[in-house]
Parts: C-alpha cells; sequence; structure tokens
C-alpha cells in the first residue's frame, strides 16, 4: 500500500504521514538499527526520522544503501528522510557544517527535511545529554533560521522546520523568515492531543508531525498511559485492533502526519495497518474526554540559569 503524503510548502515535495523513527533508549547497536529500517523498508515505509542526537544517521544511511543494492527501492528519491540540528551546532555559522555532517553519516547527497531539534542553543563544540545546565544559552532565531535557509538554497535539505516549538516560538521564527518553517515535529497522542497547536499551524500552512504518538512507553521519559487508557482500549476492542493502531489512526485523522518506533516487526506491520479503515464520530468523542498532560515535559532543557528556567518558560504556558 502506498503511504499518503501531505504537501510541504516551501518545497516541491510531500512528506509520508505514517514514518519510522530511529530514537532508542536505551540506545541499540548500529546493526539493530540498520536491521530494522531495512525490515521497514521491506514492509513499506519509506519516512525515516533520524538526528544527530540518536547517533542512528550512520546505521540508516547503511541501510538506504543495502535497500539500493537489494533493489529494495529503485531510488533515494523514494525515501523521505528527516535530521535534525542539535542543540551545539544551533549557532550561525554552525548550522551547514552540522548538515554536511549528517550527510556524511548518512552518506547521501540530501536530505528531505531538516529541523532544529529544540528552541534552545548550548555551548559549541560540546556534544552531550543531558546538556550542562550552565552550557545554555538563548536561540537567536533570526540567524539560526537564515543558516536554515542556507541549508535549503545549498540543496543539502529540500525542507526545512523546527521541532518543540510552542506556538510563539513558532511564530517568532515566521516572524524573521524568509522561507516559513515547513514542518514543527512536537509531541501529540491522545492524552496531549495539541488541538491548538495543530490548527495554528494548519492556518500557517505548517505540517504537524507527531511524536511520541503512542506515549513514548519504555523511554526514560515514557509514559503508559496512553496504552493503558481504558478508552482507548475500549475503541480498540469493538473494532478488533490494537490500541497502537487506534493512536495512530487518530493522529492521521488529525491531518497530521506521524513518526512511530518499534523495531519488532509484528508491531512494525500492525502500525502500517492503518490506511484503510476510519474511527467514527463517536470515538473522536469518546478520545476527547481522555485526561491532557505532556508526556515529554522537557525538563532537561531548562535551566536555572535560563534561558528557560522551568517548563512554562519552556511551552510558553502550553503545558
Amino acid at each position: 500500500m502506498t503511504i499518503p503524503r501531505i504537501p510541504l510548502s516551501n518545497s516541491s515535495g510531500s512528506i509520508p504521514v505514517l514514518g519510522f523513527g530511529t530514537a532508542t533508549d536505551p540506545p541499540v547497536s548500529a546493526e539493530t538499527t540498520k536491521a530494522a529500517v531495512l525490515t521497514a523498508i521491506k514492509l513499506g515505509y519509506r519516512h525515516f526520522d533520524t538526528a544527530c542526537l540518536y547517533y542512528t544517521e550512520e546505521p540508516l544511511g547503511e541501510a538506504i544503501a543495502q535497500a539500493l543494492e537489494d533493489r529494495l527501492i529503485d531510488s533515494r528519491d523514494e525515501l523521505f528522510v528527516t535530521s535534525k540540528l542539535w542543540c551545539s551546532d544551533a549557532h550561525k555559522e554552525a548550522v551547514v557544517p552540522a548538515l554536511k555532517t549528517s550527510l556524511r553519516k548518512l552518506n547521501l547527497e540530501y536530505i528531505d527535511l531538516y529541523l532544529i531539534h529544540w528552541p534552545v542553543s548550548s555551548k559549541a563544540g560540546v556534544y552531550e545529554y543531558p546538556i550542562k545546565k550552565e552550557d545554555f544559552m538563548a536561540m537567536d532565531y533570526k540567524s539560526v533560521w537564515e543558516a536554515m535557509e542556507e541549508c535549503k538554497k545549498l540543496g543539502l535539505t529540500k525542507a526545512i522546520g523546527v521541532s518543540n516549538f510552542s506556538r510563539k516560538k513558532l511564530a517568532d521564527v515566521l516572524a524573521v523568515a524568509t522561507i516559513p518553517p515547513a514542518v514543527n515535529q512536537v509531541e501529540v497522542n491522545p492524552s496531549w492531543q495539541q488541538k491548538e497547536m495543530i490548527e495554528y499551524c494548519k492556518s500557517k500552512n505548517v505540517v504537524v508531525t507527531a511524536y511520541a504518538p503512542l506515549g513514548a512507553i519504555g523511554t526514560f521519559y515514557g509514559s503508559n498511559k496512553v496504552m493503558e487508557s481504558t478508552v482507548l482500549k475500549q475503541i480498540a476492542s469493538l473494532k478488533h485492533k490494537s490500541v497502537a493502531q487506534i493512536c495512530l489512526r487518530w493522529a492521521l485523522e488529525q491531518g497530521i502526519a506521524v513518526v512511530v518506533k518499534s523495531f519488532n516487526q509484528e508491531r512494525m506491520m500492525q502500525n502500517f495497518d492503518i490506511f484503510d479503515w476510519e474511527l467514527s464520530s463517536e470515538d473522536h468523542e469518546m478520545i476527547k474526554t481522555i485526561p491532557q498532560s505532556r508526556v515529554c515535559q522537557g525538563i532537561d532543557y531548562t535551566s536555572c540559569y535560563g534561558p528557560f528556567t522551568n517548563i512554562s518558560e519552556l511551552w510558553d504556558g502550553e503545558v
């Protein structure tokens, strides 16, 4: 089955609505990641999400090369690859070199989408997570975004965007952008539905891509409140679907894209099986009753030294 796509503004491309995530917690071997990506390609996934922080760019690139060699795909152009700018590279002079480094790791001439990972900078040249509290600094949105635009003009990426930006911070970038962000990748799931964010982004022709669509269960910041939701379990039972399938289908019906991570082949197949059925209006009304709270609060991106001393400042009150 061909995965539906959403056109991206200021780009000739479009983003497949279902993406395959490569962030793992705890980390797994490069060979495990490469094998999972190859399996995903065989199953029909065409959208792959990575980042400098994830240390998965190299195995993703190796998997793409293997897929071409094995003729699982006819051309690299069949794939949509997203990577992200880390905080320590979120400085005007470091953005283009950072993307070139990612391209070397991926062994690609271009990526399809490059995102600012978080709306904060940190001490240049220091690659670590969590970031030391004293190393955080305010991002100069104007100069960093100008460098992101340069990445697109150079043909290093087809589209540019942001990740984990509140509506206010996205508005700040839009105010200085010559090429507006095509995407804002943020947490969206039935326990954090982000209605206002989705509506705002649609009004600005910015595509929302959801991460943690299943609550990021199993990660250090994750929660089982999505997968263990009695509402979602009830809908899943009536529809003879898994809770994960209900979550992913719900997200697609919001008119957004979604990135989901599972290296288990059976679950990868289930997560792909979300395109030939729909949720009812009654299902949507039930999902609206689920209590709302963030899973990824972003505490690790706050610091007593600033620029964001608490999560309310990080999210501009969207907590």
